[in-house]
């Protein structure tokens, strides 16, 4: 095995809040342009493409009831933030439930595929009413609208508290059979992709809104104190404080494929009820209810027991795994307004073997940044050069909601830099170069960007450390905080490695990397893409990994004392035939690979999962493959036939049930 190295509907939304401003009723947003679909790399156009979809009643009653918090003080505004651009909303105290309601409906509605990117923030302060709390299909006066694609909303208080909403910002699955919706359980949440939420106390009173509540059984009731947030990978929740219960599945058992919940209290019960997996971590939960393939925990206090592989009669099998400390960590900066009423960033330190919430702001939990340190970019202004030239300049970065045509990689040289996007902000490659490059230094944050690969083919997206790194601080590791990548789907793009990590103790917390199953560009020879994620670093930890669909090993790990703890991957869909499906003489490629000469691994929570849709039996020897030593671990292993034809011979190397032909999902408790 080798080693290898928008601004047309962003001024729509700015149009829709003036008008709010002015008082005056908005029913829709201004029409923008729309490109036409092409499969040859991104149209330089700004725009929304076309929403591509793809394709037992649950209930749960929760066991807390929000206590009403006291108010905390408010900073004072200050005189002039920074210039965010139009994808960039501050809501305040000023703002009435109905035209928060209102605005938040007019930017929900992003398609799967578009170009739009919304930041939301609250000023700190207490919004709509819990007088309805007890009985939501009566309440009035509630904060209550659905979370869209590319759509980050999140509180602008030193604490969660210090935005207090009473109401739900919820996620509901597409309804696929309205009328008897107990009978469909797709396309539910499966692709609701590509949305968070963060930094906020939410005291859950939901109702269903818009044409859902027209429906016969409306997917957005919940019980009495509950919330949804029905979603599926890359849709994070951080440092939230939800003062009932939280569901994160549909009304009726709808698909979901999840899901990541991080430094957030959740009071009450988080039901998961149709959720394939889940990662949560460093976080506190009053009860856990439910599970289907592999739900896993870090540092969470409240998790429920270990049980993965246990029999738990009539036929069912545990499949929760806790992991009582997480071993190194560290939360997402954050964009807050001060006592002085200005705005900054907090970047938390790392922690190592830590569980539970870490909320503090203090001088001893982190540093706190002034926007005299940032450059603040935006896509309708900016490009490669003139951000790099912040860079060089020892600026720090935010990137506001948009769409970055890159003809060279943003270049980052200087330790602990931070690198924070907003609103989903995207970088795209227009030259075949990478998006982000960073050098031989340690301690840098990079959170919150997609890179969407582009047309010509790229070799890197990301690479954290040139070839042979050698500088790097366990105390303070270089950290990729919410990072995602695309390869195809909202246009052709093609990439052989989406992340390359070459320095030492780097950590990846919360990443998605998709060689696309559906969208524009998608074909076997299109959306080109060998790796997802490769380690060459020593002493890198991965918390909450997402690789998908990769034509090679999705995963490889070359350097020595690697850790993962949730590991979630979809073998490709789309060979074309076994022949082209080959790791040498070897049936396919293993998702998650080990380098041979690799002498320690750990690895703690892992899914791996099929459905070859040509109607050609391809098969996998095994999900992961690693090396027979005493110091390469793993537990809490399974392998799923979800569908199609062919399958996984094993779960790991020549061990485990396999998953062929049929619906299975063997697992192996550890290895070896």
């Amino acid at each position: 095995m080798r080693t290898l190295r928008t601004t047309l509907r962003g001024a729509a939304v700015a149009a829709v809040a003036a008008s709010l401003a002015a008082g005056a009723a908005v029913t829709a947003l201004p029409a923008t342009a729309t490109p036409t679909a092409t499969d040859e790399g991104r149209a330089m156009a700004k725009g929304s493409a076309t929403k591509l979809d793809a394709t037992k009643p649950g209930t749960t009653t929760p066991d807390a009831t929000p206590k009403i918090k006291p108010k905390v003080k408010k900073p004072k505004k200050a005189a002039a933030d920074p210039d965010f651009g139009p994808n960039v909303t501050f809501i305040d105290e000023t703002w009435t439930a109905d035209r928060i309601n209102t605005f938040l409906d007019s930017v929900n509605d992003e398609q799967e595929m578009s170009q739009g990117r919304h930041q939301v923030f609250f000023e700190p302060g207490t919004y709509g009413s819990a007088a309805g709390q007890d009985d939501p299909a009566t309440a009035t006066g509630i904060i209550n609208q659905t979370v869209g694609y590319y759509e980050s909303i999140s509180g602008l208080g030193a604490q969660p508290n210090a935005v207090q909403i009473n109401g739900a910002l919820h996620v509901e699955p597409v309804v696929g059979c309205p009328d008897r919706p107990w009978e469909c359980a797709a396309p539910g949440s499966l692709n609701h992709f590509w949305r968070s939420m963060s930094n906020m106390a939410i005291n859950p009173i939901q109702r269903p809104v818009g044409a859902d509540a027209e429906l016969p059984y409306p997917a957005g009731v919940t019980e009495p104190h509950q919330m949804r947030w029905a979603v599926s990978q890359a849709a994070p929740m951080r440092r939230m404080d939800i003062q009932g219960s939280l569901t994160v599945f549909g009304r009726y058992g709808e698909f979901a494929s999840g899901g990541y919940l991080a430094n957030s209290r959740v009071a009450g019960t988080i039901a998961t009820g149709s959720q394939q997996q889940w990662f949560t971590r460093n976080s506190e939960v009053g009860t856990w209810d439910g599970g289907v393939w592999n739900m896993v925990f870090s540092g969470v206090q409240g998790a429920p027991a270990t049980d993965f592989g246990q029999d738990l009669g009539e036929g069912a099998k545990g499949v929760k795994t806790t992991v009582d400390r997480t071993p190194i960590s560290r939360e997402a900066p954050f964009l807050y307004r001060g006592a002085d009423g200005e705005l900054a960033v907090f970047v938390p330190n790392a922690r190592t073997d830590s569980s539970g919430t870490d909320w503090s702001t203090s001088a001893e939990s982190g540093t706190s940044i002034g926007m005299d340190d940032f450059y603040v970019a935006r896509e309708d202004v900016d490009s490669a050069a003139t951000i790099n030239a912040a860079l060089a300049d020892g600026k720090n970065l935010i990137l506001t909601p948009g769409v970055y045509e890159l003809d060279a990689a943003l270049r980052v040289d200087r330790a602990d830099t931070v690198v924070l996007g907003l609103g989903y902000a995207s970088l795209t490659p227009t030259a075949g170069n990478s998006v982000l490059e960073i050098g031989d230094v340690s301690g840098v944050k990079v959170a919150g960007i997609t890179a969407d690969a582009n047309v010509p083919e790229s070799t890197t997206l990301i690479q954290v450390g040139p070839e042979g790194a050698s500088v790097s601080d366990p105390a303070d590791p270089t950290t990729l905080t919410d990072v995602f990548v695309r390869v195809g789907g909202p246009w052709e793009g093609k990439a052989v490695t989406s992340i390359e990590v070459n320095s030492d103790h780097t950590l990846l917390d919360h990443i998605w990397a998709w060689r696309a199953d559906h969208g524009h560009g998608v074909s076997w020879d299109g959306n080109t893409g060998a790796h997802g994620v490769v380690v060459n670093g020593d002493d890198v930890t991965a918390t909450g990994l997402f690789v998908e669909h990769y034509q090679e090993n999705q995963t490889i790990w070359n350097g020595e004392r690697g850790r993962t703890i949730f590991y979630q991957s979809e073998i490709p869909y789309d060979p074309p035939s076994q022949a082209a499906f080959m790791d040498g003489d070897r049936l396919g490629y293993a998702s998650y690979r080990v380098a041979d000469g690799v002498t320690s691994h750990e690895a703690t929570g892992l899914g791996v999962y099929s459905f070859f849709n040509q109607d050609v039996d391809i098969r996998a020897e095994s999900g992961i493959q690693a090396p027979n030593a005493s110091g390469v671990r793993f537990r809490s292993m399974t392998s799923v036939f979800l569908n199609g034809s062919g399958g996984i011979n094993h779960v790991i190397n020549d061990t485990g049930a396999p998953a062929v032909g049929s619906f299975a999902s063997p697992q192996v408790i550890a290895y070896p």
